[in-house]
C-alpha cells in the first residue's frame, strides 16, 4: 500500500451539516476498498484569491491515507464527477 494525501475544495453551497457528511463519505470510500485513513484536517470555509467555477469561497479539506493505487484513482474519478467538489489534488506522500 502507498501513502497518499488529497486536498479537495467543497462548494460553499453545502450546508454546515452536509460538509462533515461529505468528508465521511470520502473516508468511507477509502476504508471500504481496503485503505486506511490516517488523518483528516477540515480547514473550514476559506476565501479564494480568484473565483473558481464562479465561486469566491469553499470548504477546504486535507486527508492523508494509505491504499492501493486503484483506490486513489477511483477516489479521484468520483470527486471529478461530483458537483460538490470544486477542485481536488491527490499526491503520493
Amino acid at each position: 500500500m502507498r501513502k497518499y494525501e488529497i486536498t479537495y475544495i467543497l462548494t460553499p453551497d453545502l450546508s454546515e451539516e452536509a460538509v462533515p457528511a461529505k468528508v465521511e463519505q470520502y473516508q468511507n470510500q477509502i476504508i471500504e476498498h481496503g485503505g486506511q485513513v490516517a488523518n483528516v484536517n477540515n480547514w473550514g470555509k476559506r476565501r479564494f484569491a480568484y473565483e473558481v467555477n464562479g465561486k469566491a469561497e469553499g470548504y477546504f479539506v486535507t486527508m492523508r491515507f494509505e491504499s492501493e493505487s486503484a483506490v486513489a484513482d477511483e477516489l479521484k474519478r468520483v470527486m471529478k464527477n461530483s458537483d460538490d467538489v470544486l477542485r481536488s489534488l491527490v499526491v503520493r506522500a
